[in-house]
């Protein structure tokens, strides 16, 4: 038997379109229950994008899970599909890449996740997106706009101590400081290039610059990922455990779901 899961919260509240399909509101259901009540050879696809692959890996102990796990990608974010370079609208099989998977803390709480973990501006950006869904729910998220708004004025750059694997960095006029499982973040941004989410080890990007205007013209090369070129701007740091802090309390993000008010956060890779 093959069960298809969607949850109505995302992609803009739109449900997919699967003729033929009987298709489970995942808001509904207990994942646990549901998940320790298949048979073996039942196999599940999750219909959406970023957000259901995150809210299955917080809700359902995958190390254990001995059915196969499918992805339809349907949401709006798709950073996953893109670093395993598939697209959406077709079923790719998700058990290996719901394993070992990194953990962040935040405020004391324990957070998997599939892409990334960021702090920054990257949060301002999706702190400034959930507002505007909330006044006006079927407007369309322009995050290139939100983020070229943050550069240039809304959003102050921040002083960084940061801490991978025993060893201390800081600096200074920090825009964004995530701990990158895969290569992609906020809709297509290949922020870590470098990075294999199959390895063992996290990459963490410091975008640094005391310049608006320098931050700005550079920030395009971000989505190709050659930023990482820009060494005076750019700093690659790979490890395990990393500790974040800022001068200053920002919005975070993982895999796209905000928290406000944060001043550090924690990020392993086990």
């Amino acid at each position: 038997m093959k069960y298809y899961l969607y949850n109505p919260l995302a992609n803009n509240g739109i449900k997919p379109d699967l003729p033929g399909v009987d298709l489970i509101d995942a808001s509904k259901i207990d994942y646990s229950e549901f998940f320790g009540s298949l048979k073996e050879e039942d196999e599940v696809v999750m219909v959406g994008g970023d957000g259901t692959i995150n809210y299955l890996i917080n809700h359902v102990d995958c190390e254990k899970i001995k059915n196969n796990i499918y992805i339809l990608g349907a949401g709006t974010g798709n950073d996953f599909l893109n670093d395993i370079n598939e697209v959406a609208g077709k079923e790719i099989l998700l058990n290996p890449y719901i394993v070992n998977l990194p953990v962040a803390t935040v405020k004391g709480k324990e957070y998997k996740y599939i892409n990334n973990m960021s702090f920054g501006i990257d949060g301002y950006c999706c702190e400034e997106a959930d507002r505007i869904k909330v006044k006006k729910p079927n407007k369309k998220i322009n995050y290139t706009a939100i983020a070229i708004k943050g550069l240039l004025y809304a959003f102050k750059p921040c002083h960084a101590w940061i801490e991978v694997d025993g060893k201390e960095y800081e600096f200074d006029n920090v825009w964004l400081a995530p701990a990158m499982k895969g290569r992609y973040c906020g809709g297509g941004m290949n922020l870590a290039p470098g990075q294999n989410r199959l390895s063992d080890h996290l990459t963490v990007i410091v975008y640094m610059s005391p310049s608006k205007i320098k931050s700005l013209k550079n920030f395009p090369l971000i989505f190709e990922g050659k930023h990482v070129v820009l060494t005076d701007m750019v700093k690659v740091i790979e490890g395990k455990k990393v500790h974040v802090r800022f001068s200053r309390p920002c919005a975070v993000q993982i895999d796209g779901e905000t928290i406000l008010n944060v001043t550090e956060y924690w990020a392993e890779q086990k």
